[in-house]
């Protein structure tokens, strides 16, 4: 028996604006409202405006809340300062990937973890079977939030038009808690489309104000309603992991290239330390395939799934792909033999529905905002 899509607090709002609306994990959530490609380029050169309230969030709370969630997640999450926001992951004892999340540090033993939509249920249900032993506490509060997210080179000056809160002093990968357009917040820089911008996390019940709010302080700016297709050609612009795609079970954080993310070095054990370590130590005496992007010199688009070819044999494997509005051509990301992974490696392709499309060979990102 099928169920039904959740819906967001602002479902009637996209649907009054002509949204074309997609089940996205579990979730009934705008794919695009007019031109995917116009809300692209929007955010690029000015704002856009994001319902992300498919997002799961996960409050952890108690004396030992850092404790556990270094035990529980890869990184060491005891360093977080208050205020402070970090981009870890949480693994199987196996050490492949369950999710890549955000860990917020809400107080001096408050948490929120942010997981993906379709990760959010198996993440909430791994850090209960894990918290066993701390003094701490695993609570669901997805019901609790919604989030806006507001993207672009003119979101600050839109923000600053709705709050007075320091967004100046707000670094990129933190939050505070602050009032916009009346409503209370928490304010957090930690974006997913290259550019700079905030995510709103308020209640369900103030998600319509604040978004009429948001648009009305940005049509001077140029800023536009967005869905979650541009959004992902903006993150595959920004060189950005999708779980799912770039991430999953089958790979651990070393596999991936974000070895970086394991933090040995903390105090105590972690899950999938053991594996992990096995892991790193592969990596570097045999390198697994390295994520790398690749751009058409024709016009055909590859998908997650084609094959990398070289030289008459498979090499690797598209993770995502899409045309790049920035670019005006069609990239991928795709895990590929070392051998082949340098940028400029010459001979590289790849099969789509049995033509053997060149490709050129670059580093990631493929877009890079100017600072």
């Amino acid at each position: 028996m099928s169920t039904a899509p959740r819906l967001t607090a602002l479902d009637a709002l996209h649907r009054s604006l002509g949204a074309t609306m997609t089940d996205f994990a579990g979730w009934d959530m705008p794919l695009r409202y007019a031109s995917e490609r116009d809300e692209h380029n929007a955010v690029r050169t000015r704002a856009g405006l994001f319902d992300l309230s498919h997002m799961g969030e996960i409050t952890v709370t108690g004396p030992e809340a850092a404790a556990f969630l270094s035990y529980a997640l890869v990184g060491n999450i005891a360093t977080v300062g208050n205020g402070r926001a970090r981009y870890t992951m949480i693994v199987q004892e196996d050490g492949g990937i369950v999710d890549d999340l955000i860990v917020y540090r809400l107080g001096d033993s408050e948490y929120m973890v942010v997981a993906n939509a379709g990760n959010a249920q198996i993440v909430l249900d791994a850090l209960a079977a894990r918290v066993g032993g701390f003094d701490a506490e695993v609570r669901d509060d997805r019901d609790a939030y919604a989030l806006l997210a507001v993207q672009g080179p003119e979101s600050p000056a839109i923000m600053k038009a709705v709050t007075d809160a320091d967004l100046d002093g707000l670094k990129y990968y933190a939050g505070l808690p602050g009032t916009v357009a009346g409503v209370p917040a928490l304010i957090a820089r930690t974006g997913y489309t290259g550019e700079d911008g905030f995510e709103l996390f308020v209640a369900p019940e103030h998600a319509e104000q604040l978004w009429r709010a948001l648009t009305e302080a940005g049509a001077p700016h140029g800023l536009i309603p967005c869905g979650l297709s541009c959004r992902d050609t903006l993150r595959l612009e920004a060189g950005m992991p999708l779980y799912g795609h770039e991430l999953t079970t089958a790979l651990t954080p070393f596999d991936a290239g974000l070895g970086r993310v394991v933090k040995f070095e903390k105090e105590g054990d972690f899950v999938g330390r053991e594996a992990l370590t096995a892991a790193a130590e592969r990596a570097e005496t045999a390198p697994p395939r390295k994520l790398v992007g690749l751009i058409a010199e024709g016009r055909r688009v590859p998908r997650a799934g084609f094959p990398v070819v070289a030289d008459g044999k498979v090499v690797g494997e598209v993770t995502s792909g899409a045309p790049s509005p920035t670019l005006g051509k069609p990239i991928a990301m795709a895990y590929v033999d070392a051998a082949f992974a340098v940028p400029g490696t010459e001979g590289v392709g790849v099969d789509i529905r049995g033509t053997h499309e060149p490709y050129e060979v670059v580093a990631l990102p493929f877009y890079k905002r100017q600072k």
